[in-house]
């Protein structure tokens, strides 16, 4: 198939560090170019992909210091698909709700992956006005707030197999991954650590708008010792991270649509303690990839079951259910059942 995929520009595609959206759309867009198919890529021209890369602007809008308007990038990089909508068979949006207005009014069929929360009041109007939009959600969690929206799958993320994998070591610690952020709560996890008496490493970058919220909360609770930030770390540092972590602690305060780190996570074979929300109970296998809680009493008390837990089991759970293939095996059957619904009829003249 001619499949155009389109990716946010903030970061590059994969992105340098952190970046969840941006490294899906990475592997997505890897795994269809090995089963055959022929992938354009619209992304930052700082991404690195084996599918044709159409630049759209010269660097992740993250790293542009001249930048003012992060919206302009994005609105030609939208005018550009339409523009090269007929060389596709199917174009996917990864982009929530920004395309709506402007592909539904070309001929080529198109989706939308929703790769964020869909909880914030405003949004219901967004989606109610444009109720063809096809729909993919990553999570059956993450629709509960836009039940009538016009889904058409969940399709869970994935990582290609090989990426992370366990190493040989000896847990030692508990760990937190991604972002500090009020809605990640590693005040949680600290506190959490430090009741059951182990270390925590913290690997996790800072936006600048969460920058108060770790000066103020997060940073006076970590002591260098008991508790220890590492900062962002890539997907070569990640396997010896989790690897030697008894837990990955997900503390969450938020319905978290999907949760990257926990699959990543169980790459390494490394069982997840995670907060009942979201999709948390879609993601996480209780009693066998790790514990699902409801406080930090109750994670603290996990703690001794996951650091029994086979790892090998854990490591197995991801390559039957959270690999990049049958991430993208998943969106191929979209892809096709859109193409022949909107293909049109040929007529026989007799």
């Amino acid at each position: 198939m001619r499949i155009a995929q389109i990716a946010p520009l903030t970061e590059s595609v994969p992105p340098r560090l952190y970046g969840g959206t941006e490294r899906v759309v990475s592997f997505l867009t890897e795994q269809l170019v090995a089963m055959g198919h022929d992938v354009t890529l619209f992304a930052s021209g700082d991404s690195c992909t084996s599918a044709e890369l159409a630049a759209v602007w010269p660097t992740a809008l993250r790293f542009d210091a001249s930048l003012r308007d992060a919206m302009a990038p994005h609105m030609l990089m939208m005018e550009q698909v339409c523009r090269r909508s007929d060389e596709f068979d199917v174009l996917h949006c990864h982009l929530d709700y920004w395309p709506f207005s402007l592909f539904s009014r070309q001929g080529t069929p198109f989706l939308t992956t929703l790769h964020g929360r869909l909880d914030l009041p405003e949004l219901r109007s967004v989606y109610d006005s444009f109720p063809e939009a096809p729909l993919v959600s990553i999570s059956d969690a993450q629709r509960a707030p836009v039940p009538d929206a016009n889904f058409i799958a969940t399709v869970q993320h994935g990582l290609p197999a090989d990426l992370l994998t366990p190493r040989k070591v000896t847990p030692s610690y508990l760990a937190f991954l991604g972002r500090i952020c009020p809605e990640k709560r590693p005040d949680r996890a600290i506190r959490i650590a430090r009741q059951a008496g182990i270390k925590l490493k913290i690997a996790a970058k800072v936006d600048r708008v969460d920058e108060d919220y770790f000066r103020d909360t997060i940073r006076p609770m970590i002591d260098g010792h008991d508790v220890e930030l590492i900062g962002e770390i890539n997907d070569a540092e990640k396997p010896d991270f989790l690897s030697g972590a008894i837990a990955l602690l997900v503390p969450i305060d938020w319905p978290e649509p999907f949760g990257l780190v926990m699959i990543e996570a169980m790459a390494c074979g490394t069982p997840v303690i995670a907060f009942n929300r979201g999709s948390v109970p879609e993601i996480v296998e209780h009693g066998v990839t790790g514990m699902i809680v409801d406080d930090e009493a109750s994670a603290v008390a996990a703690i001794p079951r996951v650091a029994s837990m086979s790892r090998a089991a854990v490591r197995r759970s991801f390559e039957q259910r959270f690999t990049a293939e049958r991430m993208a095996e998943d969106y191929l059957a979209l892809y096709r059942r859109l193409a022949v619904r909107t293909r049109p009829t040929l007529r026989i003249v007799r």
